[in-house]
């Protein structure tokens, strides 16, 4: 799978679900991984999603982007897999990308794997974001290999984003304006 989306007891919804939508949609190929050793996840307003794969029994051989959706106390959880964690510091060293929202960046930042980077997040978790320059004018922000979002009013375009990354820009605009999105 071309991504991967991170899934922690306590996800906020409509961080993890617009970016399995927009890129889906994209047709970008995407799994969704969860770290809670059961297949079902449930998020931070009590929607249960079933995952694609557990982590022990996931492929990351051929993921070129990682996505670590915010919530609490998703993003906390997500921080605390050693297995992901890991992951993430092997895709920042080998300069593929990672892109986090919301609470989400904690899990690069608690690594130290955002210093000198210029990152959002939620407010409240720049404490989580060490070495970071956090700009708060900004929905969505790419550094190099990180996309970083501020919160779940930003799934959409942390959702474009990737896939420009992922597919160019003209593909992004593309799929953005077949889902009438219109206002960035």
């Amino acid at each position: 799978m071309e991504v991967s989306l991170f899934l922690g007891q306590g996800f906020e919804e409509i961080e993890a679900n617009t970016p399995i939508c927009f890129l889906r949609h994209a047709g970008i190929s995407l799994q969704t991984v969860s770290v809670t050793g059961e297949k079902v996840v449930t998020g931070a307003h009590g929607v249960p999603v079933v995952a694609d794969v557990l982590f022990e029994d996931a492929d990351f051989t051929d993921t070129k982007l990682l996505v670590l959706p915010g919530g609490v106390p998703g993003a906390e959880n997500l921080s605390r897999h050693q297995g992901l964690c890991d992951l993430v510091r092997q895709f920042v060293s080998q300069g593929k990308f990672v892109a986090a929202i919301c609470a989400g960046p904690m899990v690069l930042g608690k690594q130290g794997l955002l210093k000198d980077r210029t990152i959002v997040c939620y407010p409240g978790f720049e404490t989580f974001m060490s070495g970071a320059k956090v700009v708060k004018d900004k929905a969505s922000v790419t550094d190099g290999n990180i996309i970083t979002a501020n919160g779940p009013g930003s799934a959409m375009l942390f959702s474009y984003n990737i896939t420009k990354e992922l597919r160019g820009e003209e593909a992004a605009r593309s799929m953005a304006d077949d889902m009438m999105v219109n206002y960035f």
